[in-house]
């Protein structure tokens, strides 16, 4: 199951980004994927659950933007969504296309909470 790699990618990558943001928990990361990019949204929610124990993720979601598949006619420049195998554009009939979106793997926002303590200098007011 490639998706167990692929969250624990997302994972690592999220950890560190909230670690260095001084996040003491990651409540939700928020991820698009393409429809073409074959990865299944109960594979990496199963994955999430298991690896996500022991990090400061553990408790968190993992919350899933799936991303339609669209290109560009090479030939009459006609954007257009398409399913995985009919990549026909739809007002010339050309099977020349530039593939727009649908292969996206992103993480596009992480919500965290932050440790609340106050900094030294406002802790001992001068």
């Amino acid at each position: 199951m490639h998706e167990m790699g692929i969250v624990q990618s997302i994972l690592s990558a999220s950890v560190e980004a909230a670690e260095k943001e001084g996040a003491t928990k990651i409540n939700e990361i928020r991820i698009s994927v393409g429809d073409l990019t074959e990865i299944v949204e109960f594979a990496l929610q199963f994955a999430f659950e298991a690896l996500s124990p022991g990090t400061i993720a553990e408790g968190g979601t993992l919350t899933v933007n799936h991303v339609g598949a669209s290109a560009r006619c090479a030939d009459c420049s006609t954007e257009f969504e398409h399913g995985r195998f009919e990549v026909q554009c739809p007002q010339c009939g050309s099977i020349a296309t530039i593939p727009l979106t649908g292969r996206e793997l992103t993480i596009d926002a992480i919500d965290i909470d932050e440790d609340e303590s106050p900094d030294e200098e406002s802790a001992n007011p001068e």
